[in-house]
């Protein structure tokens, strides 16, 4: 069982950063490949970014490329979401979500494990 809590979600202007964190328990969070996904009103949850198990390999979507860091410190159980440059078209709820393999999946069904998702509002 692995328990994922988030922070660092808020307001903030277009081209501003935020930076999320998620905080895993448990003693086997480096078994666990960690993904940022996110959902808008009215709109699919959509994989934002994933990283592997060790931190040795990361995947983002299109249009975060470039602005969106993925990073996890495996000694502090640890996985973040570095956002800058935002855009209004950023704002959504966020969900770290773990998956138990090595790499991670892009789709939302294979992680089994789901933080509360702090919301991410980007003012134009």
């Amino acid at each position: 069982q692995v328990q994922l809590v988030e922070s660092g979600g808020g307001l903030v202007q277009a081209g501003g950063s935020l930076r999320l964190s998620c905080a895993a328990s448990g003693r086997t969070f480096r078994t666990y490949a960690m993904g940022w996904f996110r959902q808008a009103p009215g709109k699919e949850r959509e994989l934002v970014a994933v990283i592997a198990s060790s931190g040795s390999s990361t995947n983002y979507r299109d249009s975060v490329k470039g602005r969106f860091t993925i990073s996890r410190d495996n000694a502090k159980n640890t996985v973040y979401l570095q956002m800058n440059s935002l855009k209004a078209e950023d704002t959504a709820i966020y969900y770290c979500a773990a998956e138990h393999r090595p790499f991670g999946s892009g789709l939302s069904g294979e992680y089994a494990y789901w933080g509360q998702g702090p919301q991410v509002t980007v003012s134009s």
